[in-house]
């Protein structure tokens, strides 16, 4: 297990092919993939989510990274940066289950990410993306420091973009 990130509660870890199992739990709640523009996944895709999406990142030290509680190694969902090459942009994602919303963890793992990014990675910038409706999420965004800098539409779904800028 490669720990990447800790926080006060939380640590964040490398994904590996064998996790597939924990995106298909993660993403059988339709409140969780409400705002997401996907949904439930079957393990195969979930495997190759892993392998196609998210290990690719990691060579690059960005990437989503699974989020476990300290106290007792619970999987409570993932956080992290990811290059997102079509717009050439870094955008800080998460998403946990339901039991473990309105605790801080998003807030927590998002503020550790995204410092990460901007003090070990020496990014310059950083964007965040949430559904307009998803009023939750996009507080997050704006606690990490990133400003509201209008709505869009992308993949057919309306959001609200953040940035951060050094």
């Amino acid at each position: 297990m490669k720990i990447v990130l800790e926080t006060e509660r939380l640590y964040l870890r490398e994904f590996t092919p064998e996790d597939a199992q924990l995106l298909v739990d993660l993403n059988s709640n339709p409140n969780v993939t409400r705002y997401t523009g996907d949904g439930p996944v079957n393990f195969a895709e979930a495997q190759k989510i892993i392998l196609d999406v998210i290990l690719p990142q990691y060579k690059n030290k960005l990437g989503r990274w699974a989020v476990h509680l300290k106290s007792n190694h619970e999987f409570i969902g993932w956080c992290g940066l990811k290059h997102i090459l079509e717009v050439d942009e870094i955008d800080l994602g998460y998403r946990f289950f339901e039991s473990h919303w309105g605790k801080a963890y998003a807030t927590e793992s998002a503020l550790a990410c995204f410092n990460y990014g901007i003090l070990n990675l020496g990014l310059k910038t950083i964007v965040g993306r949430a559904a307009i409706e998803n009023i939750a999420s996009r507080k997050v965004l704006e606690k990490t420091g990133m400003s509201y800098i209008g709505d869009d539409i992308e993949h057919g779904n309306k959001i609200a973009k953040y940035r951060f800028t050094v």
